[in-house]
């Protein structure tokens, strides 16, 4: 059972679910965002600590992970869940939007994950889940960078998957098919027929985080029932 998890690109959605999850069955979490002030409530609520980083800036990650070393010690699971996201025809959309988009999808990805296995290669032992997309599988109109981004990501976790596992290190990526329930956003998503439910993802990310070494998983896709596919 994994004691410590830190979460990059915490937020008011799933990772808020997945902290509370993590919280609830013993495990000291850490909250990392560029705004922590909207963690603020959360990381009350669960006992967290929060941490401001900008998750495709090296330097910063670099601080945040040697920042949770001097708080809590070894790291044993990494969730990595930044949403970043435009969309738009592909003659309209903003260039430098779109290299955002995908420095924090995957280049950021990237590198907590070095990160983490630094730490994780010298433990013996460890976790990281990395929230994906459909759009991962397959891109869709006027959401290029969105595609691009998430489908670097899932290359970059297959890879590690195999790199990884004979060192005990367990990679698993999740493909998120469908809008997840937000009361706040109106239509479709605050819709629970036809959402995913932010705690039900997280109870799948703690199994996922705790399945013994003879049967990982490193790729699930959750959807809503009536999600096409």
């Amino acid at each position: 059972m994994s004691k410590t998890a830190l979460i990059i690109g915490a937020g008011q959605g799933l990772s808020a679910s997945v902290a509370r999850l993590f919280a609830s069955e013993g495990m000291k979490v850490g909250l990392a965002a560029r705004n922590t002030d909207k963690l603020a409530d959360l990381a009350d609520e669960i006992g967290a600590k929060t941490y401001q980083c900008d998750a495709a800036d090296p330097d910063q990650v670099v601080d945040l992970f040697n920042a949770f070393d001097a708080d809590f010690g070894q790291l044993d699971t990494l969730v990595y869940n930044p949403n970043v996201r435009v969309r738009g025809p592909i003659t309209e959309v903003d260039p430098i939007a779109t290299k955002n988009t995908i420095m924090v999808q995957a280049y950021g990805a990237f590198l907590a994950a070095q990160q983490a296995a630094f730490r994780m290669n010298k433990a013996g032992s460890g976790t990281m889940l990395f929230t994906g997309a459909s759009a991962g599988i397959k891109g869709y109109a006027n959401s290029a960078p969105f595609a691009m981004g998430k489908f670097a990501l899932r290359g970059l976790c297959q890879s590690l998957a195999r790199e990884l596992s004979p060192q005990n290190i367990h990679v698993a990526h999740f493909v998120i098919d469908g809008a997840i329930l937000n009361q706040d956003r109106g239509a479709p998503w605050n819709d629970p027929t036809k959402t995913l439910d932010p705690d039900d993802i997280a109870q799948t990310y703690l199994h996922i985080a705790n399945q013994n070494r003879s049967a990982w998983t490193w790729e699930i896709e959750l959807r809503p029932s009536v999600e096409k596919f």
